[in-house]
């Protein structure tokens, strides 16, 4: 029998039909990409966020300065290798620890937290929440336990195996860099000019050691005021090595509340380190300093809104990496 559709609408529709079926094919066999989700753990293990809220509330009650050092910890996890909690990993015979790097080493702090967070989280869910995934919800509660902005945490986040000592050393932010450094990293690493001065602003609370803020404070520049640099001096000596563990709070003004000082700061000079004065020094981020340092709101907002999508940046998910029993050590 002959076909209903005469030949020269045959070929046309055979065409497509081989199409279709080949862009099903290519779809059906590429790899799943996994998206984070702020339900992630609704069934596998519900009272997750509700045990790293209740430890970290407590871990900051103890000290106001942790709030500082755990948003800081999930910001330097981020910038090497992506969100896999890689900084965690202490050295072993494979690993090299990320804790050497040269921005870390006797500077990040708080491993401690996250270890007696995941030993809480491990009790009631073994093996099911990540230490990524803590580091990401640790930082937002700490935010909200000293009056910050709160968000909606993205999870699904695995661990990863590996560590990067080396990217540590270059992917992160240097108290010493200048506006255009700093501007380049944050777009290497997906933020814009914009989020990277509402990140910059987590230094409204937190202290910084005397030797990372001693050359500014001593030599005389046009672009510190000089009564704060008097007063910063009395704890830092100018000779190197002695007091370069001394601290001075990074906001002289509300060093434990998370607001908006801290622009308020810069338009005055009186930015702790260089690489938070050189924000509002004639540069192309002047604008967004004075808009921060008149909107508490408007600070609030971006700053949680470039914390999510920092929080983005290279996860690892799916069946990569693992989800580790231990923060300090791959399974």
């Amino acid at each position: 029998m002959g076909s209903a559709y005469p030949s020269s609408s045959r070929s046309p529709f055979i065409s497509y039909a081989y199409i279709f079926l080949a862009v099903f094919f290519i779809l059906s066999n590429a790899p799943c990409e996994a998206q984070l989700s702020s339900k992630f753990y609704d069934n596998t293990c519900p009272k997750a966020l509700s045990t790293i809220r209740t430890a970290i509330r407590t871990a900051v009650s103890r000290e106001r300065r942790m709030a500082a050092s755990l948003i800081r910890l999930h910001f330097h996890d981020c910038f090497v290798q992506g969100c896999d909690a890689s900084i965690l990993l202490d050295d072993s015979a494979t690993i090299q620890s990320e804790k050497n790097a040269p921005n870390n080493n006797h500077s990040v702090r708080g491993f401690e937290v996250i270890d007696n967070v995941k030993s809480q989280v491990e009790s009631i869910c073994p093996g099911v929440v990540s230490c990524a995934d803590i580091l990401a919800v640790a930082a937002r509660d700490s935010s909200v336990a000293v009056g910050g902005p709160t968000w909606t945490v993205k999870l699904g986040r695995r661990d990863s195996t590996s560590s990067g000592l080396s990217q540590a050393a270059a992917n992160l932010p240097s108290f010493r860099d200048g506006l255009d450094k700093l501007v380049s990293l944050f777009s290497s690493k997906g933020l814009n000019t914009r989020e990277m001065v509402a990140l910059s602003g987590s230094h409204t609370i937190g202290q910084a050691r005397c030797v990372t803020f001693r050359d500014r404070i001593h030599d005389n520049g046009t672009n510190i005021d000089a009564g704060f640099a008097s007063t910063r001096r009395r704890r830092c000596p100018v000779d190197n090595g002695n007091g370069d563990d001394n601290l001075a709070p990074l906001d002289l003004v509300t060093p434990n509340s998370f607001d908006n000082n801290y622009f308020k700061n810069l338009i005055q000079r009186k930015g702790l380190l260089q690489s938070d004065q050189v924000l509002f020094n004639g540069g192309s981020t002047d604008s967004i300093v004075t808009e921060y340092s008149k909107s508490r709101s408007t600070f609030s907002s971006d700053f949680a809104a470039a914390m999510v999508k920092m929080g983005d940046i290279d996860p690892l998910t799916g069946s990569n990496g693992e989800i580790r029993k231990l923060c300090n050590a791959i399974n």
